[in-house]
């Protein structure tokens, strides 16, 4: 592939991923500066797996898979448990939904950011309605156990937002 056009078809894949990437970067981001620099690092390691990517799986299961492991790694090198980032104007544009709808937002994340690394793919995933087969692409998991590990997420994350 011509270089210009691998730069051009990249440039295309971020901007049509770029809520997908902040989305998953958020979820494992302590901070504002730590959402930051998980998406570069997100973004740096999409560019040089894409000349890769043969279309074995959808793009978007592959850019999910490349910004949950870049982002679990970034947490073990840290060995730091994130807490909440605070919404920003260029982070809200990604995650906020048309009615603004900010105060849930936040308690939602807020409840996500105490779940186990697994647990919190899995409800990212699940939020942005992929498929269980999909979910279970992205993990490495079976169907039936996405199916099963998901419903106890929501009853752990239910549960959470009574306390």
């Amino acid at each position: 592939m011509e270089t210009k056009n691998l730069e051009n078809d990249f440039l295309e894949l971020i901007a049509g991923q770029k809520r997908t990437i902040y989305k998953v970067c958020y979820v494992y981001a302590k901070d504002q500066d730590d959402l930051n620099d998980l998406f570069q690092e997100v973004v740096l390691n999409l560019w040089k797996g894409f000349p890769r990517y043969r279309g074995d799986s959808k793009l978007s299961t592959w850019v999910y898979r490349i910004a949950m492991n870049t982002c679990i790694t970034f947490l073990r090198r840290s060995g730091t448990r994130p807490s909440t980032v605070p919404i920003t104007a260029d982070v809200a544009g990604s995650l906020i939904d048309e009615e603004g709808k900010t105060g849930q937002l936040r308690q939602l994340y807020r409840l996500i950011n105490q779940l186990g690394k697994l647990e919190r793919a899995l409800i990212l995933l699940w939020l942005e309605e992929r498929s269980y087969q999909e979910m279970a692409d992205i993990l490495g998991l079976s169907r039936g156990n996405v199916a099963v590990k998901l419903t106890r997420v929501k009853e752990k994350l239910k549960k959470m937002s009574n306390s």
